[in-house]
Order: C-alpha cells, then sequence, then structure tokens
C-alpha cells in the first residue's frame, strides 16, 4: 500500500491523472459529511484508504468529480480510476484547490475552522458555514492551506496567538497522507469484481458490526431485526431507516442509556438491547408516526436531520403495545423544537453534546409533562430565504420545503390541492421550480446564485412549469387560474410583487413572508395564517 499526500492528490486530480468512471454513483455528501472528514484529517484518525485502478486506455464515459469536470490527459500517460473512496478524494478536492471552477456553484466545500472550539476528541473543530456567517475573528477557511496568496491574506489580521494555531493547523493538512490501494490492469472483468466486492462486502469493519459479533448471541440476530423493520417501513416510506444501522443504533444507545454517541453505542450490552428491543422498534415507529402526521414527513430523506429521531424516538419508546399519548403541550414543544432544531441548524455542530441535552428534556417532558426542550435559541429572517442557495439535498432547503409544505400548497396550473405524500416520497429536483423562469432571468444578466434563491422557489411539477414556460410572471399569469390569489396564499407568495415583473422586489416581499411563517412555526409549532 502506498500512501498520497494531499497537496499530490490535488495535483493529480487537477491534472486529469485521477478520474471517476462512470459505473460510481456520483458525489452524495452534504456539507456536514465533509466537515467531519476535515475533523477527521486533523485529529490523525483513520479515514480508510482509496483504491485506484490504474490503465492506460481512457474509459468512453466518466463522471465529474463531483461540481468539477476535470481536463483531458495527454493520451500517452496512465489513468488511475477511483474504485472506492470517491466522496473522500473528492471532499478533499473541492475543498483545497483553486484551479479548477464548479459547473455549478457549490456550498458544501466552504468549511471553516472554529479558532475558539473547546478541546475535544468527540466534538468537531471543523464547520460548514456560509461565508456571512463565518466571522474572521473566529471561524478560519481552510480552503486557503494550500494557496500561498490567499492563506497570507487570511493570516494577516489574525492575532499572533490565532495566527500560530492556524500555522499549526495548516501544517496538519500538508502533513497528512491518503492511504491508496492499487490493482494495475486493462482487462475489465478483473475490474468489474473488485468494484463489485469492494461495493457489496465494504473495506472496514463498521461498528454494527463489530457490535453484531461481540455482544448478540446467537438467538437474537441484530441484523435480522433490523432487517425485519426495515420491511414493516417501507411501505410508509421509510425503508430507509430500517437500513440505516448507525441512525438505529444511535436511537437504541438514546433509549437504553440516554446517550448515543459512539462510546455509548461501543459500550451497549448485548442482554440489555435484546431485553428493550421491543421498546426500541416502539420507539422509532412513534417517532416516524408522528412526523408523518404532524408536520407531513413521507421518507427519511426529507429530514433536514435524520438526527431528529433521535430523541422523538425516546419520548414514543414503551413497553408491549401499549402507546405514548401525547398531549397539546407535549405536542407544541415537540414541534417547536423540531422547526428551531431545523432553522438554527443544531445538529451541524455539537451533535452529541446536543443531543444528550435534548434526550433529558424529552425525558422530563415524557415524565413531568414539561420541559425546557424548545427553549433553545433560533433566529430566522427574511435573509434565510433570500441569501440562500436551493440545494435538494441541504439542510436549509429541506427545512424550507417542510416549511412551505405546512401551507397545503396549490398546483399552479389546475388550482388543486398538491399531493404532498406522492410529491415528497419521490423527493426529487422535479417538483421545485422557480417562480421567475431561469431563461427570463438570465436574460436580465441575473447570475445563478441570485436566481436560485429559496425565495424564488416553490411546489411546482415539471408539467406545470413547461407549461407556464419561460416568460416572465405578468405574460405567466393567463395560465393560473382564477382563484390565484388562494393559489398564491397557499405558496407564501406575494401577488401583486409576482405579477409586477421585479425581480429584486418579489424576492424581498417574499422573503419576508416567509420569514414571518418562520417565526410561526419556531414560537408556535405550527402556522397561524
Amino acid at each position: 500500500m502506498s500512501e498520497l499526500n494531499i497537496r499530490k492528490a490535488i495535483d493529480k486530480i487537477s491534472q486529469g491523472e485521477i478520474r471517476i468512471p462512470a459505473f460510481q454513483r456520483g458525489f452524495i455528501w452534504d456539507e456536514n459529511l465533509v466537515a467531519h472528514l476535515m475533523d477527521s484529517i486533523y485529529k490523525q484518525y483513520p479515514f480508510g484508504s482509496i483504491i485506484l485502478w490504474r490503465t492506460k486506455e481512457q474509459l468512453k464515459t466518466e463522471r465529474a468529480l463531483g461540481n468539477f469536470r476535470l481536463p483531458d490527459i495527454d493520451p500517452d500517460y496512465p489513468i488511475d480510476y477511483v474504485l472506492d473512496g470517491q466522496q473522500r478524494l473528492t471532499s478533499i478536492f473541492g475543498v483545497f484547490q483553486t484551479d479548477i471552477e464548479p459547473d455549478v456553484p457549490t456550498e458544501w466545500n466552504k468549511i471553516y475552522f472554529d479558532m475558539q472550539a473547546d478541546e475535544s476528541m468527540q466534538e468537531s473543530y471543523f464547520f460548514a458555514l456560509y461565508d456571512d456567517q463565518a466571522d474572521p475573528q473566529r471561524y478560519f477557511p481552510i480552503g486557503a492551506f494550500f494557496d500561498t496568496v490567499r492563506y497570507r491574506n487570511a493570516t494577516k489580521n489574525l492575532e499572533s496567538r490565532e495566527a500560530e494555531l492556524i500555522d499549526k493547523v495548516q501544517e496538519r493538512f500538508k502533513e497528512a497522507t491518503i492511504p491508496v490501494q492499487s490493482i494495475e490492469t486493462d482487462d475489465r472483468a478483473k475490474v468489474a469484481i473488485v468494484f463489485e466486492r469492494v461495493n457489496r462486502l465494504g473495506i472496514e469493519l463498521d461498528v454494527f458490526q463489530l457490535l453484531s459479533a461481540w455482544t448478540w448471541s446467537e438467538d437474537f440476530d441484530l441484523r435480522t431485526k433490523f432487517d425485519e423493520l426495515a420491511e414493516e417501513l417501507e411501505p410508509f416510506g421509510f425503508g430507509a431507516v430500517g437500513e440505516d444501522t448507525n441512525l438505529l443504533l444511535r436511537c437504541s444507545a438514546g433509549i437504553v442509556s440516554g446517550n448515543p454517541a459512539p462510546e455509548a453505542i461501543m459500550g451497549l450490552n448485548g442482554a440489555i438491547v435484546r431485553e428493550n428491543f421491543e421498546k426500541i422498534v416502539n420507539g422509532i415507529r412513534g417517532a416516524i408516526d408522528f412526523v408523518r402526521n404532524n408536520i407531513g414527513v413521507e421518507k427519511l430523506n426529507n429530514l433536514p436531520y435524520p438526527t431528529l429521531l433521535i430523541p422523538l424516538s425516546y419520548f414514543f419508546a414503551v413497553e408491549g403495545e401499549r402507546q405514548v399519548a401525547v398531549n397539546d403541550d407535549q405536542r407544541k414543544s415537540l414541534l417547536k423544537w423540531f422547526w428551531r432544531s431545523c432553522f438554527s441548524r443544531r445538529f451541524s455542530a455539537g451533535v452529541f453534546t446536543n443531543l444528550r441535552r435534548d434526550l433529558e428534556e424529552v425525558k422530563n417532558l415524557k415524565i413531568h409533562g414539561n420541559s425546557e426542550l424548545s427553549e433553545i435559541p433560533c433566529t430566522v429572517d427574511s435573509e434565510f430565504f433570500s441569501e440562500t442557495s436551493f440545494s435538494i439535498r441541504s439542510v436549509n432547503t429541506k427545512t424550507f420545503i417542510l416549511m412551505l409544505a405546512q401551507l397545503d400548497p396549490m398546483s399552479f396550473v389546475s388550482g388543486n390541492r398538491v399531493n404532498l405524500k406522492e410529491v415528497l416520497k419521490e423527493y426529487n429536483r422535479n417538483e421545485f421550480h422557480h417562480l421567475y423562469p431561469q431563461k427570463f432571468l438570465k436574460h436580465l444578466g441575473f447570475s445563478p446564485r441570485h436566481i436560485n434563491r429559496l425565495a424564488n422557489f416553490a411546489f411546482m411539477s415539471r408539467a406545470d412549469n413547461r407549461k407556464l414556460g419561460g416568460d416572465r410572471p405578468s405574460i405567466y399569469r393567463q395560465w393560473i387560474p382564477s382563484n390565484y390569489q388562494e393559489i398564491m396564499k397557499a405558496s407564501a407568495v406575494p401577488e401583486r410583487a409576482l405579477f409586477a415583473d421585479d425581480y429584486e422586489e418579489f424576492i424581498e416581499k417574499r422573503s419576508e413572508m416567509l420569514a414571518e411563517i418562520a417565526h410561526n412555526l419556531r414560537d408556535n409549532g405550527m402556522v397561524r395564517l
């Protein structure tokens, strides 16, 4: 096994020597996973090796590396295709490289080091932040580490203590190496076998496999139990919960010990988990029922944070066939906590600290009927909607979509209510479109960042969007039914601003409307129209 330092990896990718084969699934990590990887590199934790396939013959079809289109390579040079480790390589390249502009603007690669973070082996020092969230006196952009000019500019105003700290952090990344396993062959059949085995069997022994091997008895197979739960939840759109062993283990540890952190999971006693497994499953079922019935969540992917299910599972965990009765005050508290956690991006940092606190407050709410669960800081203003880009996988966009779902939106063409159950189960970009069409705004000279603001999106099917076309709103208004006022209200759209064809005024007015709705959810747990 060889090693590759980060600088060399960036250079090889920039020069097109390392590439992504078409049979890979593409880049799927979000900004929080990218930040977590940076924390692991800095703390010198193992973060896995990559597997490269070296060949002299370039494939006819390839994938971009995330949003970065790689340059062609000299045909006389060998090519290294990534068989395993694409997410890690793409994250490292996207954060640190400065030579290639992404095809689509990205947010996940803006990672900052918290210079004021308390020393911790568990909590992360690295966070994904928007530029306006990053106080330069506290957060340092690690993307400058391998760019001399940018690094000099970013450090010139730091106090000596912070400057010394950042120099040490930079040095840690310069010294970091990526373990590399290589297979050199032009035999495609051999490569197919390697790739299939990597993806079917996995390379590393994860926590779930360790727990299964160490603690569970022969007459209680945890994998089988989780598979059965996945089958049970699949018809309701939540089969992915039963397949997410990491989430299930955290729910189990949270319910059994009140602590979902890795050390608590590794300390789980097999006999106790077996004894409480019915209670664990009931808690997970109750948590899913709650988010489905009260928030309209139709699948795991709708949730801004799957982590939200952990405290909810604790609240609904109960023995036997009984159910936890929820009174109005408890429901309101749970809903306020849900929305405040989403709008404040509560589980993007300090995850386990926040979870332990929330589990303790959920316990108080469940036993005593009241707690400080929902009393967490949350500020949400119009800039949340006017300055955030729409990205279907991001926390802010998922929160925005669930918020719009609370209004019971209507079709802009038929006037009928949107079938939210179907739309949210499908959950893809085709169900959300611009209110001010891209074509119209591009003609006016607006950049993609300004076009793709949250405030410019609504529930709108591909068919509706095609019908309305790429014209300005005052023109496509003719296709909207006579009950347009009701339609606009159900999507939180200021009708006068929309049809005035003044994009900036529209963004301002709609962002204000959306912020008011967000305040309702934050303060009351529901929308009060």
